[in-house]
């Protein structure tokens, strides 16, 4: 994006020097060639802002993701609780049959 804007803006700089050395500037040149800057100008501005919009929707995709993984970390921990207190009833379970066979 900068490599285009920096570009046009050489490229206008290079046509108004050679309408300049040519000794032939007419005011209706220097006007075409000042909205010719002009527009540059505007190009780049518009490409500023959409290089601004475009890392504010990053940020706010980032700052999305970063919740999506701590609720995705906090589901985990909870799973891992729960297979926990599965494997301790299970474990508990084995030890009254046992214990109930035994006898």
């Amino acid at each position: 994006m900068k490599k285009a804007i920096s570009t046009a803006l050489k490229a206008g700089v290079a046509a108004a020097v050679l309408v300049a050395a040519s000794g032939c500037v007419s005011q209706a040149t220097i006007d075409e060639i000042r909205a010719t800057a002009d527009k540059a100008v505007q190009d780049a501005a518009a490409a500023k802002a959409a290089a601004d919009s475009a890392a504010s929707s990053a940020q706010s995709a980032r700052s999305a993701a970063d919740s999506a993984q701590s609720a995705a970390n906090q589901a985990l921990s909870a799973a891992q609780a729960s297979q926990a207190c599965c494997d301790a009833t299970n474990e508990k379970i084995d030890r009254m049959f046992k214990k109930s066979v035994s006898k």
